[in-house]
């Protein structure tokens, strides 16, 4: 039985790794992370020398986070770069109609595009899984962590991939559009915590269900994560909320890790409602989807 690949995703893989643009990339990436892995075990080996046992075996642990928030942190930067040209960029290459004309739907096309994209920061992140595996050969975390970690990274992938896109179809020029997509990061990242704000200040201690809009932010995500893998305890449980101080559904969800993996199909849920709405912006059956409007003929 033959697989049948995207059409799209077979041919920005190939575009990409024919160049040398993604050996350059790939350098820069391992070099960031070599440098925050570095400053991170400088950092341990100073607070051991502090101690009395001098031993920064058992510190080496926290290497992991440190690495893990710093690709984070490059792929929330890299991937809107990178899926903000790819239909902004067929419109400035005049290619644009072309791909419309083909037999794949828009869904199809703009899902190809996020997956590429999905795919090149696998690669980046393949590379690096030798300097993230010290901290789990020394022990204390176990190597199921990493898998997990792997899955988020690819969830959040797919989110910025997807934002990127929405952007892409919004823009002609791409740096517009790249533009356009850190406006749109900005925007999840501060609105969701609007709610939270704003009972914190005039709630009087109640704060009712506004922490659920939190399930949407992939900051709030990640720093549940980490908590769960390096100490097993929610940012939002041990106590810190009572019943009275919140509602039903956002007690419930802070218990262990059920705030997580709901916080992951909400974001996953996202994904695919932002990538439907740039398919939406680009199919030509709407009015504004992309293609130039013919001018009128002045006499």
């Amino acid at each position: 039985m033959r697989i049948r690949i995207n059409p799209i995703v077979k041919k920005d893989l190939q575009v990409s790794v024919r160049s040398m643009r993604i050996s350059w990339g790939l350098f820069a990436y391992e070099a960031a992370l070599t440098v925050a892995f570095l400053l991170a075990l400088l950092i341990i080996q100073v607070e051991s020398s502090y101690t009395y046992s001098g031993n920064i075996y058992s510190s080496l642990v926290y290497l992991f986070p440190v690495v893990a928030v710093a690709q984070v942190c490059i792929v929330a930067l890299y991937i809107p770069i990178i899926t903000a040209s790819s239909i902004s960029g067929e419109k400035e290459r005049q290619t644009f109609d072309i791909m419309m004309t083909t037999s794949m739907s828009p869904f199809s096309i703009v899902f190809g595009k996020v997956t590429s994209a999905v795919l090149r920061i696998l690669f980046y992140v393949a590379a690096s899984t030798p300097i993230m595996a010290l901290s789990f050969v020394v022990g204390g975390l176990k190597w199921s962590n990493l898998f997990f970690y792997l899955l988020a990274l690819i969830l959040f992938s797919m989110l910025s991939g997807s934002i990127g896109i929405l952007a892409s179809s919004f823009c002609r020029k791409s740096v517009a559009a790249v533009l356009l997509s850190f406006v749109m990061y900005f925007l999840l990242y501060f609105t969701t915590f609007l709610p939270l704000i704003y009972r914190s200040l005039f709630g009087r201690g109640k704060y009712g269900e506004s922490m659920l809009l939190l399930l949407w932010n992939p900051i709030v995500f990640f720093e549940e994560f980490f908590m769960q893998i390096m100490s097993g305890e929610s940012i939002f449980g041990s106590g810190m909320f009572s019943k009275n101080e919140v509602g039903f559904m956002t007690y419930a969800l802070a218990d262990g890790k059920v705030w997580m993996f709901v916080s992951a199909g909400c974001i996953l849920t996202l994904s695919f409602l932002v990538m439907a709405l740039a398919a939406w912006k680009i199919n030509p059956m709407h009015s504004g989807s992309g293609g130039k409007k013919p001018k009128k003929k002045v006499a």
